[in-house]
């Protein structure tokens, strides 16, 4: 009896906390993002530009010398918003099936970054599948109602300024890479959209839903209701990726740097196994400052986010964490996890995506950035990685003054400098005693996530 009336005050707990924090948050969705205009928004590697000609609007004192007409705007826009919408949106959610060994039905208030971490893996799938070009035909019908601050009526609104973070002959960024399978029909795309996403669903069973995520944890010594910070959450993800079982997903890997190190002889292991070339989305956790972010990092962070191998970064401010996507000026565009929805059956035929699809975007200065993240990119075989590893050496050279990078390339295999890479595990204990001590590192040293 004493067990029941704990699990009824645990459930009634979790109820409360899902309703508060809904109420917390549901104003993230209804506020509106404004963009400057005149310079480019970045979005995972794409360029956009929202210039518009109208002589009775000023840019620093000055008469406007864009020479776009409205519908040119309106049509840039709708090819941002689209995008935009088109990425995966993973947020808090309440009533799924209760977490094993735990009362939780809901992760609203504590699982925030293994929501950020679901949504940049659900983008490096995205990418594996169907291309970076690839965008939900839906997105723009089903939300036109909701983002009526898109309209060109407001454009000149949103309009963003960049021309200061970059050279002039820095060329905006377009990817034109294919996809791993041939999605030109409508069908097929939307058959591995559905799938992708029924990956991240919350029930037991789901490769990359929260219940795995959690259940793998507890061999770093976490558990539901733990705060996660973005390097636990990357090493979660490496195993959950392993542990899949589906064909779909065997030809794609996960490595983690260490020490803010990328040794290439391990990621080309872990590409050209067995005979097969595998895809590798390679995380790297770093911290961009002290206590606080530095802000002379906010170049390399452009930089970064800027680059067509880019699948995002799992950061946030402290206390929140956000899934950064682009950037305009000064400022990061952000998908927030922060917001409780009720859980949606995946099991169903046809389920409904709407959820899984955030409206608008949403900005915040560089300067309110916690310095703890974990930098992602996708590599679709040896070929990528090596264009991808000579791009960000490019770029973490080009925004160090000084001669310490955030992370560094080192050619041959991490063993070969007195690390373990990927060690040999007991299948009954996920995590090696030394990868415990490393998680049990990044916990204690990173932010705390709420």
């Amino acid at each position: 009896m004493e067990a029941s009336g704990t699990d009824d005050v645990e459930k009634l707990k979790s109820k409360f906390l899902s309703a508060w924090h809904n109420m917390k948050y549901s104003w993230v969705l209804k506020t509106k993002t404004y963009f400057k205009r005149n310079s480019p928004v970045f979005l995972l590697g794409k360029c956009y530009h929202f210039k518009y000609e109208d002589s009775s609007v000023t840019s620093d004192g000055g008469s406007n010398s864009g020479s776009e007409s409205k519908e040119d705007l309106s049509g840039n826009v709708d090819e941002f918003r689209k995008d935009f919408i088109s990425r995966i949106w993973l947020t808090y959610r309440e009533e799924f099936p209760q977490i094993e060994t735990s009362s939780w039905t809901t992760d609203c208030g504590w699982g925030c970054t293994l929501r950020t971490g679901q949504m940049l893996l659900a983008q490096g799938l995205i990418v594996h599948f169907l291309g970076r070009d690839w965008t939900w035909t839906e997105a723009l019908d089903i939300f036109s109602s909701e983002s009526e601050f898109w309209t060109a009526n407001t454009a000149r609104k949103l309009t963003p300024s960049l021309e200061t973070s970059f050279s002039e002959n820095n060329e905006c960024v377009s990817s034109n890479k294919q996809p791993l399978h041939n999605c030109d029909k409508k069908s097929n795309s939307e058959d591995f959209h559905q799938k992708i996403i029924s990956w991240f669903a919350d029930y037991p069973l789901a490769y990359f839903g929260l219940h795995q995520l959690v259940k793998l944890g507890k061999n770093s010594g976490k558990v539901a209701g733990d705060w996660y910070g973005p390097a636990v959450v990357s090493h979660l993800l490496r195993k959950a990726i392993e542990e899949s079982s589906d064909p779909e997903l065997q030809g794609i890997t996960i490595y983690v740097a260490q020490d803010c190190t990328i040794y290439s002889a391990d990621v080309y292991d872990l590409q050209c196994n067995k005979g097969t070339e595998k895809a590798v989305v390679i995380l790297v956790p770093v911290r961009l400052g002290g206590e606080r972010t530095n802000m002379e990092y906010f170049e390399f962070v452009k930089g970064i986010l800027s680059l067509e191998f880019c699948i995002g970064i799992i950061g946030g401010k402290p206390k929140q964490s956000y899934y950064f996507v682009g950037f305009q000026d000064d400022s990061l565009i952000y998908m927030d996890p922060h917001y409780c929805q009720s859980f949606v059956d995946v099991s169903v035929k046809n389920f409904p995506l709407e959820s899984f699809h955030c409206p608008s975007p949403k900005k915040m200065s560089f300067k309110k950035m916690d310095p703890s993240c974990t930098i992602g990119f996708y590599c679709r075989n040896a070929r990528e990685f090596e264009k991808a590893a000579e791009e960000l050496t490019k770029v973490l050279k080009s925004s160090t003054k000084q001669n310490y990078p955030l992370f560094t390339f080192v050619n041959g295999h991490a063993q070969d400098f007195d690390f373990v890479c990927t060690p040999v595990y007991d299948q009954n204990d996920l995590f090696t005693e030394d990868e415990k001590k490393r998680l049990k590192r990044f916990s204690t040293e990173e932010f705390v996530l709420l």
